[in-house]
């Protein structure tokens, strides 16, 4: 049984996955190839730097080929469907199947909880991981619209949107562990990361704000110009420590769990 949850997971929902992944290729390729059309279009530059252009995740100039890719895509809608994904699962995982009442038939199995929960972190991962390739690709192809984007720095801010995806989708998978409901869980995963994209998009315009931007995963994997001048050590330490943190609380509050 090394990876037969994690197959399982991955299987029921392969449609789900393949569904994201197209989506977001698609909607991806249509932005880069727009690209040409609106990079001479200097009076887009003045949607930059007001708070309702901030709330869009849009900072910096819109048409240079970063701040284009960052006003459109990982700025905004790239994260949103990558947290739809993971918080969704996180949700599901533990807390969804328990209500369910097919958590109990596997945890009566010969296994560790502790490893249910790691294949069940590694499903969450490769799905995380196949939206991510699929815009990344797409991003590149870009290159050929005239975006100059380097690929280290288009693999590296994919990466780190995967990471902080998986950092609230753990954070999820600890509360649906802890409460086995999966509402509640979905509710914390979600208000946490609205407030972390908040602290990180209005931080730009809201001079009291900029402090709390460090509390915000957002500002560690996109918010801090990564599409231009590429996630740095510090940005994969700081997400890497943040799930690790939350795969700790997930594993001590599903060992301690009552399942239905």
């Amino acid at each position: 049984m090394l990876a037969d949850i994690t197959r399982l997971e991955l299987r029921l929902r392969r449609r789900s996955t393949i569904g994201y992944a197209a989506g977001m290729a698609l909607y991806t390729l249509v932005v880069v190839a727009l690209y040409p059309s609106f990079k001479n279009s200097t009076s887009l530059n003045g949607l930059s730097g007001s708070t309702a252009a901030a709330l869009f995740g849009v900072t910096g100039p819109l048409t240079s080929p970063g701040g284009w890719l960052n006003g459109n895509i990982y700025g905004n809608f790239f994260p949103l469907i990558m947290l739809l994904l993971t918080i969704g699962y996180g949700a599901a995982a533990l807390a969804g199947q328990d209500e369910d009442g097919t958590l109990a038939l596997l945890t009566a199995l010969p296994i560790r909880r502790r490893t249910v929960l790691f294949q069940k972190t590694a499903a969450m991962a490769l799905q995380a991981l196949v939206l991510a390739a699929a815009v990344t690709v797409c991003v590149l192809v870009g290159r050929g619209f005239q975006l100059t984007i380097s690929a280290g720095d288009a693999i590296g801010i994919s990466v780190a949107l995967v990471l902080m995806g998986l950092d609230f989708g753990l954070i999820t998978m600890a509360a649906g562990a802890a409460t086995g409901r999966r509402g509640t869980a979905l509710g914390i995963g979600a208000s946490l990361a609205a407030v972390s994209y908040l602290l990180s998009s209005l931080a730009s315009t809201i001079s009291w704000l900029r402090p709390g931007r460090y509390l915000s995963l957002f500002y560690w994997s996109v918010g801090n110009n990564q599409i231009t001048k590429g996630a740095s050590a510090a940005d994969f330490t700081v997400l890497i420590l943040v799930g690790l943190c939350a795969l700790v609380a997930a594993v001590a509050a599903f060992r301690r769990a009552d399942i239905n």
